[in-house]
């Protein structure tokens, strides 16, 4: 099955293992302007009337500093902040709920941070505010990142009388050197414990994040982690890698360089972790994803209806995303739109006009075409040029000319097998599908801003 899946050619990896977006979106993150105001987010809203609603909660609290982490995070053991957070949050929620009051909600996650930080009672008061607000599917998804140094079991329980039904655990590596380098010393038998209990109440998906480049980490260390992880036996597994980045995050600093492990080292966890999981069943998904053959993400990759957002992979493709809470992105009509990210500032802006928009971007017909192209290669690794034709009234070959030419050495490599009737990503150019997707990036074209992404590998 791995052989099926990914081609291993060290030669064409270290080729091009440069700088890239990770394109959760596109544009990018790089061209939200904060000159975007209320008007455009609510012709934005009016634009898919008809579209089911996604909602994006942040909560941004950590009892830990965790050394890698690059999130929107405050750290403090002041229990009463989160009160505060949530009387800001009741105001945005009860201001944008009534845009979309004929709108049904298919999915809601919660992220950070760490969403249990949140005790019993402040759990809640958020979801009883949420269903008060918004018309949820009787059949929602509803999902919780959890940090297994801050939960109890009993809070599982409370989590799934609550609604939640989906889970996904930071575990990032079991050695317990790695973990006490970076802050985050866990019980390994809890986790096993945890997740176990996640099943049995009733659960219906669980996922793990791990994370490969971290110190003293080593592809035999690593290899301790994957077969742990492996008995866990999550129904989707994300491996992340680990961005060092210390003059952007402060807390990486705390990490020591000499302690980082070589590319080539990192190169052979990657390598490793792309066997084990498919050897141990799971199918590679893209980019640092993978999922049991059953899971409905392998499904709708099979299928080729798989989708992507600022989450992730995704088979909730056809929603309008509503992020809420300090820095949340929302994904909305043929616009990205992106909260304060100071609490301070989030504070204030919620407190005079209700909501927390900071700037965003409305995407042109061009950025929509490329949007859509993109989106089809990195979710399911081929495109039909005729979907494309019919979709956007153009000639492929015409419009895409210049993108092609840029792809014809990544053809020559065998990243990519190009027809007269689409994009077919090979074994081999599975790994380097955010190089194959930057060809029709047209804004990579017009800057040179590499340096601000991390490397693809």
């Amino acid at each position: 099955m791995s052989e099926q899946q990914i081609d291993w050619d060290l030669a064409l990896i270290q080729k091009y293992n440069y700088s890239g977006p990770r394109y959760t979106s596109y544009p990018t993150a790089l061209e939200f302007s904060e000159d975007f105001e209320d008007a455009a987010f609510l012709q934005a809203v009016a634009r898919y009337p008809e579209r089911p609603l996604s909602l994006y909660v942040h909560i941004p609290f950590c009892h830990k500093l965790c050394y890698f982490c690059g999130c929107n995070k405050i750290v403090t053991r002041q229990q009463h902040k989160a009160d505060q957070y949530l009387d800001a949050l009741e105001q945005e929620i009860r201001h944008r709920a009534p845009l979309f009051a004929d709108r049904h909600v298919s999915q809601l996650h919660w992220g950070g941070g760490t969403p249990t930080y949140l005790n019993k009672a402040q759990i809640s008061r958020l979801m009883t505010l949420l269903r008060e607000n918004f018309h949820f599917n009787t059949d929602a998804e509803i999902s919780i990142e959890v940090d297994p140094r801050e939960i109890e079991l009993d809070v599982l329980d409370h989590l799934r009388a609550e609604g939640f039904n989906r889970l996904s655990m930071g575990v990032q590596d079991f050695n317990k050197e790695v973990q006490r380098l970076v802050n985050r010393e866990q019980d390994e038998e809890f986790i096993f414990a945890l997740l176990n209990h996640a099943r049995d109440i009733g659960f219906t998906s669980t996922n793990i994040d791990l994370i490969y480049g971290l110190p003293k980490q080593t592809p035999e260390s690593f290899a301790f982690t994957l077969k742990r992880v492996t008995e866990l036996n999550p129904d989707r597994l994300s491996v992340f890698n680990y961005a060092h980045l210390p003059t952007l995050f402060a807390a990486q600093r705390k990490i020591k360089d000499a302690d980082l492990p070589s590319a080539q080292q990192k190169l052979d966890v990657l390598q490793e972790t792309i066997v084990s999981l498919t050897q141990a069943g799971y199918q590679f998904i893209g980019m640092d994803h993978f999922a049991r053959p059953d899971d409905e993400l392998a499904v709708a990759q099979r299928e080729g209806v798989l989708h992507r957002n600022f989450q992730g992979y995704t088979t909730q493709g056809d929603t309008d995303l509503l992020g809420m809470g300090v820095s949340a992105i929302s994904m909305i009509g043929d616009g990205y739109m992106q909260n304060q990210k100071e609490l301070k500032r989030y504070y204030q802006q919620v407190d005079e006009r209700g909501n927390a928009l900071w700037r965003g971007i409305t995407l042109t017909r061009d950025d929509c075409i490329r949007r859509d192209v993109i989106k089809a290669l990195i979710c399911n690794f081929r495109l039909d040029f005729n979907a494309v034709e019919q979709q956007w009234g153009l000639h492929f070959a015409e419009y895409f000319a210049e993108d092609l030419q840029l792809l014809s050495p990544l053809a020559k490599d065998g990243l990519v097998d190009i027809s007269e009737k689409g994009i077919q990503v090979t074994a081999k150019g599975r790994l380097l599908i955010r190089n194959i997707c930057m060809c029709f990036d047209a804004y990579l074209r017009q800057k040179a801003r590499m340096q601000q992404f991390s490397r693809v590998i």
